[in-house]
């Protein structure tokens, strides 16, 4: 992957680096900033350059004083490119809101600040730019103005710096100002999954694709095994790099561009995610807490067509409002978002909506489940079990997300954004009120471990219990109730099934027979009545041991016959055809001696030695092939 700079080292990135990302109306200045603050240009397309005006992503970085990096993310302010302003704002840790000095805030600038808001971004700096053209008193009206405009916002504590970015003047104040927003912020977490949503893709040539975006939760390593969600395009990193320097590995923080190998660039798409594989699940329906913009037009309805935007993805969609029949401008409410194409998210990740025509904002949030059920409307149990992810303890919320049913360890650590050892420290935390389904000791729990609440698994075995005594009640002389019989009556299904009957037998709960389920003391037990009947067949069977009499001719039924052989007393060879479990045991030993003696016994050879009828011979020689006693 080529360079950009004259860097020849390979480094590992350290984990200090941070990310900003620039807002504001079109023409205020944030490119011009950008190239002031790090020489670099961010309108990297010829037509941005001719046309004096950002339309994509540009990107920058410079080092800090207090020795922390700082990637720059620079975005369109023009009204027809917000779709590209909110790929590259995302995965920012804090915004530069820039304002021109001489014009105040405008229509974009409004926009932008409800969608920094709406992200939950926090940290951040206004910065008027364009000082030069106006005088001080100006500059104050300017000031004044835009600390209300602040007001109520989460940037509404952000410090306010005017700059020029021509003459420089203001700079040295900016980037102190940067450094010392940008030393307080929280350590990024590295223990987690890399999660890289693609805002650029992009081929160079001799080294095939290259993708870009900002990376969270995890490294990246060369050579590391990716997948491409919501695709499932496998790939392996040939180079990593950032900041124009190769790098063996990037740390969660860093603008970041992967080389990968074997894969088309026409296969990879803005908004795509680049993470390790196999964890992140597409989707196509989120549940979240949405807040309509203070100037939205008009209400949210049931049902309203909207554009969805996560990270860096887009896709259509529509809007279920679970508690409340239209979302009022100002207002936040439970949703359900039915979206048209499937995305990659995670539960926690920030979204914007959007109106497509006219193009306008209309709100945002968070999403709390990227796997739910479809809801039904105003339904309590809903709505309280949406409240518990949203605001509960992380041990809260993964006993609410077991109310459902067993869940694997990882499938429980995607949906809560944690990693799969917080996940077994929160399943160990609670364990008085979830526990590992399915035999095994294994520790520390397997990621594919299902694990279970205990008082759902009490009422499956409540369930299973009550079913096999009602069976052996209904059916005393079987031996025990099907199992795929069982697996249909009850509520947990699959693979969570098969492992629910395995830990109720460990626990001795049940008798598991193979094919069949019983309960630990079910005896197969004959009444007088069946005993007598049971017993004059026998005799019959003894008295006639080659050519047994049918069963029926004595009273003897196919549940009192099946009984039988349960107990040892008869085997069944053929359809009609019952042998007495001794005599059937002489006729074996003494076709093997015949055996021994010729080598073979004939069909006719076995009629005649035994005086049967060829019935009775071709089902014993039948069955004994079929015992491996005549092969």
């Amino acid at each position: 992957m080529a360079s950009t700079t004259n860097h020849s080292n390979t480094t590992s990135l350290s984990a200090s680096t941070v990310v900003a990302g620039t807002a504001g109306h079109v023409d205020h200045g944030k490119s011009s900033l950008v190239r002031a603050l790090t020489g670099i240009d961010p309108d990297r397309l010829r037509e941005e350059r001719e046309r004096e005006m950002t339309i994509d992503l540009g990107f920058a970085w410079l080092g800090l004083p207090g020795g922390l990096s700082l990637s720059v993310i620079d975005v369109p302010g023009h009204e027809r490119f917000i779709k590209n302003m909110l790929a590259g704002v995302g995965g920012i840790d804090l915004a530069l809101l820039v304002i021109a000095a001489d014009e105040g805030p405008m229509p974009q600038t409004a926009e932008h600040l409800a969608i920094l808001d709406l992200l939950d971004i926090q940290h951040g700096i206004v910065v008027l730019t364009k000082r030069d053209l106006v005088d001080a008193e100006w500059l104050e009206l300017v000031t004044e103005e835009t600390r209300e405009r602040l007001a109520g916002a989460s940037l509404a504590d952000a410090p306010i710096v005017a700059v020029d970015s021509l003459s420089r003047a203001g700079l040295d104040n900016l980037i102190a100002q940067i450094d010392q927003l940008a030393s307080a912020l929280p350590v990024r977490s590295t223990a987690g999954r890399a999660r890289l949503p693609v805002d650029r893709a992009f081929t160079v040539a001799g080294f095939g694709t290259v993708v870009t975006g900002t990376l969270s939760g995890g490294p990246l390593e060369v050579g590391q095994e990716i997948e491409l969600a919501p695709g499932g395009i496998r790939s392996r990193i040939r180079g990593l790099q950032s900041h124009g320097r190769k790098t063996n590995r990037a740390l969660p923080g860093s603008r970041t561009a992967v080389n990968l190998t074997g894969v088309d660039r026409e296969a990879v798409h803005r908004g795509d995610v680049l993470t390790t594989p196999g964890w992140l699940r597409p989707t196509a329906l989120l549940d979240a807490r949405l807040r309509v913009v203070a100037d939205a037009p008009a209400p949210l309805e049931q049902n309203e067509p909207i554009d969805v935007f996560v990270g860096a993805a887009e896709s259509s969609g529509h809007l279920t409002l679970l508690d409340t029949e239209h979302l009022s401008p100002g207002a936040d409410g439970w949703v359900q978002i039915r979206l048209d194409q499937p995305i990659a998210a995670v539960a926690g990740d920030h979204f914007i909506i959007r109106r497509a025509s006219p193009s306008q904002t209309l709100g945002g949030g968070r999403i709390v489940d990227t796997q739910p059920r479809r809801h039904r409307r105003f339904r309590n149990d809903v709505l309280q079990n949406l409240e518990t992810r949203s605001t509960g303890t992380t041990e809260e919320r993964l006993v609410q997300l077991l109310a459902d049913g067993p869940i694997e360890l990882r499938t429980l650590a995607e949906r809560l954004s944690i990693d799969l050892d917080s996940a077994r420290s929160s399943v160990a935390s609670v364990d008085d009120l979830v526990a590992p389904l399915g035999p095994g000791d294994d520790v520390p729990l397997a990621p594919n471990r299902l694990i279970i609440r205990r008082d759902r698994l009490e009422s499956e075995r409540l369930s299973i219990v009550n079913l096999l005594r009602d069976y052996h009640r209904r059916w005393p002389l079987r031996r025990g109730m099907p199992r795929e019989e069982i697996k249909s009556r009850i509520t947990i299904r699959g693979r969570a099934a098969d492992a629910l009957l395995q830990s109720l037998a460990a626990e001795v709960s049940i008798a598991d027979l193979g094919s069949l389920i019983a309960l630990p003391d079910h005896q197969i037990a004959l009444s007088q009545d069946q005993q007598r009947r049971a017993g004059a067949y026998l005799a019959a069977l003894a008295a006639e041991p080659v050519s047994p009499p049918a069963p029926d001719a004595f009273g003897v039924d196919p549940d009192l016959l099946a009984a039988m052989a349960e107990l040892g007393q008869v085997v069944r060879i053929a359809d009609g055809v019952v042998y007495g479990v001794d005599e059937l045991a002489q006729i074996e030993r003494q076709v093997r001696e015949i055996i021994d003696e010729r080598e073979s016994i004939t069909l006719a050879e076995f009629r005649d030695v035994f005086g049967t009828s060829r019935k009775y011979a071709q089902a014993v020689l039948e069955y004994f092939d079929q015992q491996r006693v005549t092969r």
